[in-house]
């Protein structure tokens, strides 16, 4: 190979915005000849099935993209990546983006692109893209040290949702951006448009030089998932999930599923804490399993407590 191939980090807190970003990158023509690996914390990949994967492998988008599962370490699939090209299993790409979990320290995703020698020879740390949720933005600043050190990493801040946040408190969270990363490029976006030319030029931050706030435990955050038998009544799950964010949506930080309402697609459900964004129904099933699945990623709330308050609700929804 010539000349190694720049891996761009797409980084940010649970539900900030990294999927639908993404999602939208993807289908610009731009974004061809891109190999996509997603790393996404949870048994079930509900993400996977928004981006419209359809195999257990690897997709291959009209416009050229290549979307892959991260199974394991960084550095094994991207030379995965690398032995499948050169067997022709699958075509050529010009760059790698990797999404990584909300949880995730990107400092040491970044050093594995300057301390493993295939990996270096092929490969280099392209742009660091960190988003931040305009609603939820400036409360993980101060929870929660990964988003800190997301924002501390990134050649670019893109702050998302925009749109659904008041203009005085986007500002303010801008001002707190800016101080904590001056070096950084600044966008706001809404529904997650951005132009990928601004979002893709290298970056020019080496993670080795960086000092980085310490970890904290996250040992009582835990990811789970519902499956569900029966069609779902929209109206009263709606309720029982205000309900239960209302009084746990601290702990409840990141709610994803696909939920089978009785319609020939599903309901795509998202929410981040106290916050669930408006429903978003499919025309298809992304797969042949039917049965609603959602996802919840929490802090110090167990499986059992979530479906026993559901089949509670569920049981005296159908009685009333």
């Amino acid at each position: 190979m010539a000349e190694r191939l720049p891996v761009v980090l797409v980084t940010g807190f649970l539900g900030s915005g990294k999927t639908t970003l993404v999602s939208r990158l993807l289908g610009r023509p731009e974004l061809g000849e891109t190999a996509v690996i997603v790393n996404e914390l949870g048994e079930v990949a509900i993400d996977h099935h928004l981006l419209r994967r359809v195999d257990e492998r690897t997709v291959l988008l009209g416009n050229g993209c290549l979307c892959c599962t991260l199974r394991g370490d960084l550095a094994d699939e991207l030379r995965d990546l690398l032995s499948r090209r050169t067997r022709g299993e699958i075509p050529p790409f010009r760059r790698v983006l990797v999404e990584t979990t909300g949880l995730a320290d990107p400092a040491p995703v970044l050093n594995t692109l300057l301390a493993e020698p295939v990996v270096m020879h092929h490969f280099e740390p392209g742009a660091v893209i960190a988003t931040v949720d305009a609603l939820n933005g400036d409360g993980q600043l101060d929870r929660e040290a990964e988003t800190l050190k997301q924002v501390l990493v990134a050649d670019r801040l893109v702050v998302t949702k925009t749109d659904a946040a008041e203009r005085s408190s986007v500002d303010a969270l801008v001002d707190r951006l800016r101080g904590l990363n001056p070096a950084a490029d600044l966008l706001e976006v809404s529904f997650g448009e951005a132009e990928p030319a601004l979002l893709l030029a290298p970056g020019n931050r080496d993670p080795r030089h960086l000092r980085m706030p310490e970890a904290p435990r996250h040992a009582d955050v835990r990811p789970f998932v519902l499956f569900l038998e029966r069609p779902v009544d929209w109206t009263a799950f709606g309720i029982w999930l205000t309900m239960l964010l209302a009084s746990r949506g601290a702990d409840v930080l990141r709610v994803k599923g696909l939920l089978d309402v009785g319609g020939p697609g599903p309901v795509v459900l998202n929410g981040v804490q106290h916050v669930v964004h408006p429903p978003e129904h499919l025309d298809s099933w992304p797969d042949d399993d039917r049965r609603s699945r959602i996802v919840f990623i929490a802090r110090g709330v167990g499986k059992d407590e979530v479906e026993e308050s559901l089949a509670a609700f569920d049981a005296a929804a159908r009685r009333s």
